[in-house]
C-alpha cells in the first residue's frame, strides 16, 4: 500500500496523512467511505456462527435500566425474536470464518499487522446498543448494514455504573452525534466515550479493533520468555553459580545479603543485555495467534505454487528474525526479503516463491503442512474455539 495515496476510506486523507493527524489524537467521521458497503455476510449467517462453538459470540439485551449479558455459542433459540426492540448480537474474529471479514479487516493495514487484533460485527434490533462505553485501544467502526445514531465525548470520568454486566459509564456527556448509514466510517481514538443505537430498525456494523498491550503486563510476559530461553541455554552447559567466599559470619541471618541482592539485579539485566533477546521475545510474544485458534494440517508446499497466510496466522519481521505464530526463524538475504513480502501482503504469488533457497523452501512446506499457510488458489479460514469474549462493542 502506498501511503501517501489519497484513499476514499479516510475521507480523501492520505493514511500517512491520517496517522498523523488523527491517530491516537482526535475522532474522524468519513461519509460513503465504503460506497459499495456490503455486509460480510447475511443475519442468517451471522446467527448461525453465533451457535457454533467455534466462535465468540455474545448477547446484549436491554433491560428497562438494566442489561442482559450471555455468552456463546447461542444457539437460535437463544436469540430474542427479530422484532424486539433492543437487543445485540456480538460476534468477535469474523475474519477467522469469513473471507469478505477478512478483506475488509486487510483495508486497515496501513497500521503495523502487530497492533491489528480482528473485526468484530454486532447486529441490533431498533434501539439495541451496549450503552455508552470506552476502550482503551483505537476503533473503526463501519456502518455495513442499516442506521445506528453514535453519541460520542472524550471520557473525563470514567467510573462504570455498578452491577451491571457490561462496563457501561457512570457519568456520559456527549460532544458530537452522528447517524451512520451504510457505507460511513467513525474513527474513535482511545479513551473517547461512545454510545451507538440502532435506528430505523435492525443495523450492522464492523468493528476494526487493535491490541494496546499494557507495560506492566508485556513486561510480564517477555519476562517469562526470556527466563524461558535462560533456562533452556543454562541446560545445555554450566551456568554461574552466587559465590560468596568474602561472606563474613552474621548475627543478623534473616536479612538478604546485599550481594545476593546485586547478583539477582545482574541476572536479570543480562537477560536483557543479550542481543537481540528482547526483540525476539517481543516477535514471538505479537505473532501468537490467540490461545483458542487451531490449525488444520494441510498438504506439503509444492514447486510452482504461491502461498497465502492461512486466516489465523501472523507473520511479523524484523531485521534478523521472522515470527510466525509464536515461534521465531533467522531470515536474510533475499529468503527475508520474500518472507517480508509475504508478511506484508498475505500472499506470495508463484513466481517469487521460486527464488527461495532450499531450506526456506522447505520451511514453507512445514508451514502448509501445518496449517499456517495455504496454497494460493485455494486460501481457507482458519477456525477459532470459543473462549472468554473481549469487551470491545
Amino acid at each position: 500500500m502506498d501511503v501517501r495515496t489519497p484513499l476514499a476510506l479516510l475521507g480523501g486523507l492520505s493514511a500517512q496523512a491520517f496517522m498523523r493527524r488523527h491517530w491516537q489524537k482526535q475522532p474522524l467521521v468519513v461519509r460513503a467511505a465504503w460506497p459499495a458497503a456490503k455486509a460480510p455476510l447475511t443475519r442468517a449467517a451471522l446467527f448461525k456462527l453465533a451457535a457454533s462453538g467455534d466462535v465468540e459470540s455474545r448477547l446484549v439485551v436491554r433491560k428497562g435500566r438494566g442489561w442482559q449479558v450471555q455468552h456463546g455459542p447461542l444457539p437460535r433459540r437463544a436469540l430474542p425474536p427479530i422484532a424486539q426492540r433492543g437487543w445485540t448480537l456480538l460476534v468477535q474474529g469474523l475474519e477467522l470464518h469469513v473471507p469478505a471479514a477478512r478483506q475488509l479487516l486487510d483495508a486497515f493495514r496501513f497500521v503495523p499487522e502487530a497492533r491489528l487484533d480482528d473485526l468484530m460485527v454486532s447486529w441490533a434490533s431498533e434501539d439495541g446498543g451496549v450503552g455508552a462505553h470506552v476502550d482503551s485501544y483505537d476503533v473503526f467502526l463501519v456502518q455495513v448494514a442499516g442506521r445506528r445514531r453514535w453519541r460520542v465525548g472524550p471520557a473525563a470520568d470514567r467510573s462504570f455504573k455498578p452491577a451491571l454486566p457490561l462496563k457501561v459509564l457512570r457519568h456520559f456527556e456527549p460532544t458530537d452525534e452522528w447517524v451512520l448509514e451504510p457505507g460511513d466510517l467513525l474513527y474513535l481514538p482511545p479513551g473517547w466515550g461512545h454510545d451507538g443505537t440502532a435506528v430505523g430498525g435492525e443495523c450492522m456494523t464492523a468493528s476494526v479493533g487493535f491490541r494496546a498491550p499494557g507495560q506492566a503486563g508485556l513486561a510480564g510476559e517477555l519476562a517469562q520468555r526470556l527466563a524461558e530461553a535462560a533456562a533452556e541455554a543454562a541446560a545445555e552447559g554450566p551456568q554461574r553459580l552466587y559465590r560468596d567466599p568474602a561472606q563474613p559470619a552474621t548475627e543478623t541471618p534473616g536479612a538478604i545479603p546485599p550481594a545476593l541482592a546485586a547478583f539477582a539485579r545482574q541476572a536479570i539485566e543480562t537477560l536483557c543485555r543479550e542481543p537481540h533477546a528482547v526483540e525476539r521475545a517481543l516477535g514471538e510474544l505479537m505473532s501468537e495467534p490467540k490461545p483458542r485458534v487451531w490449525f488444520e494440517a494441510g498438504p506439503p508446499w509444492l514447486p510452482g505454487q504461491g502461498v497465502a497466510l492461512g486466516a489465523a496466522s501472523r507473520l511479523l519481521y524484523d531485521d534478523r528474525h521472522v515470527y510466525i505464530n509464536g515461534e521465531a526463524f533467522e531470515a536474510s538475504g533475499t529468503d527475508a526479503r520474500l518472507l517480508h513480502d509475504l508478511a506484508d501482503q498475505r500472499s506470495l504469488p508463484a513466481a517469487a516463491c521460486k527464488r527461495f533457497s532450499r531450506g526456506a523452501r522447505e520451511l514453507l512446506s512445514a508451514w502448509q503442512e501445518q496449517g499456517w499457510l495455504v496454497p494460493l488458489q485455494r486460501q481457507l479460514p482458519d477456525r477459532e474455539d470459543p473462549g472468554p469474549q473481549g469487551d470491545r462493542a
